[in-house]
This record gives structure tokens, sequence and C-alpha cells, in this order.
């Protein structure tokens, strides 16, 4: 049977028994005067997807490529967006070996349409230097957006890289230099919020 509860001075509300119980329900209210919340209230987190990726990447290439970190989540309503926290770090080489001065650019792409607002979220430009050496320096970097995907189908978000001039190499989650050893853990995390 159902519970009703009686407002201080005027109208109520009733809990209703669901049409079938597997097992025992409980409900247990807070210690202290509040509200309690609604799972789907705007604004609310409905789930976390967590991908950490320990594999490497290289390209040379002027268009975007695959890092090999990505993070699927399925929403359970059109309404909802989706958070993404993304880090991640790089090497880079250049060859013939002179001063870097290169664009290197990451996006995120969902599915296949490339979600950043200006076409890439992430530049990453060096100093115009013939005394550093590149190979030896990695660049630690971070992107998060809010997305609208406006779907409730299995959705994957992907890392995707370029530079802009053939000689420069980009070693996405190692160094350049000696082979790439010690590849880092890269990290993208999706989050369904209410909305």
């Amino acid at each position: 049977m159902p519970i009703k509860l009686n407002g201080a001075t005027s109208g109520s509300v009733e809990l209703d028994v669901p049409a079938a119980v597997g097992s025992d329900l409980q409900l247990t209210l807070p210690t202290t005067a509040g509200t309690l919340d609604r799972l789907e209230r705007a604004g609310n987190i409905l789930q976390v997807v967590q991908s950490a990726y320990t594999g490497t990447a290289t390209t040379n290439q002027q268009s975007f490529q695959n890092t090999g970190l990505e993070v699927s989540i399925t929403p359970s309503s059109t309404s909802s967006k989706i958070l993404l926290v993304t880090t991640f770090f790089f090497g880079q080489n250049r060859s013939p070996i002179m001063t870097q001065n290169n664009m290197k650019v990451f996006t995120i792409y969902r599915d296949a349409i490339n979600i950043a607002p200006g076409n890439q979220f992430l530049q990453h430009q060096d100093q115009d230097s013939a005394n550093i050496n590149w190979q030896e320096q990695t660049s630690d970097c971070a992107i998060t957006y809010l997305d609208t995907p406006s779907t409730t189908s299995a959705t994957t978000y992907r890392l995707k890289m370029q530079t802009d001039a053939s000689e420069v190499t980009l070693h996405f989650n190692r160094r350049a230099h000696a082979g790439g050893s010690n590849p880092g853990c890269a990290v993208m995390v999706a989050m369904e919020v209410a909305g």
C-alpha cells in the first residue's frame, strides 16, 4: 500500500509501491533538515566513465590522426551534456635537426565530428632556439570541455593530433629521445551531466 505524507498545513505526497518488488527496498531520509534531490535534476552527475591509455603514437601529418586515447559513454537522455576532462603529454623531434618553431595541435572528436568550436582545443608552439634539444623535452597538456551530443546512443570521444610541418614528428604519451622509453598514462574522463 502507498505511503501518504501530509503537509504541515495542507497538501500531501504519496509514495507508491512498485508493481513488482524483487527484494526489500529501503528509503533513508537525512537526519537533518534539507531537500531530497532528484537524480535527473539539471547539473547532477549521472555517470562517470574513465579511460587510461599507456600506449604511444607518432605522426608528422598535417591532418588529425588518432592518438589512441578514447572513451565511450552512452547518455541516458538526449538532454544530457558530457563533461570531458583529458590530461596527456607528448614529445617531439625535427629532422633535419634545427630550431623548432612549429605548431602542434590537439582536438577531440565525437565519433566522426570534431567538436572543438575553433577546430582545435590546444595549440603548442616552441621557443625558436637552436640551443635546446627538443628530443629531450616533453609538454604536459589538459583539455576540459562540456559537449552536447543530443543522443542516447553509445558515443566515443577520441583525442587527435597533427603538426603543421612534415619535418616535425609528434610522439604522443612519450618523449622523442631514446626510443620513447617510459611511456606515460594519458587519461580521458567523460561525465554525463543532467540537462
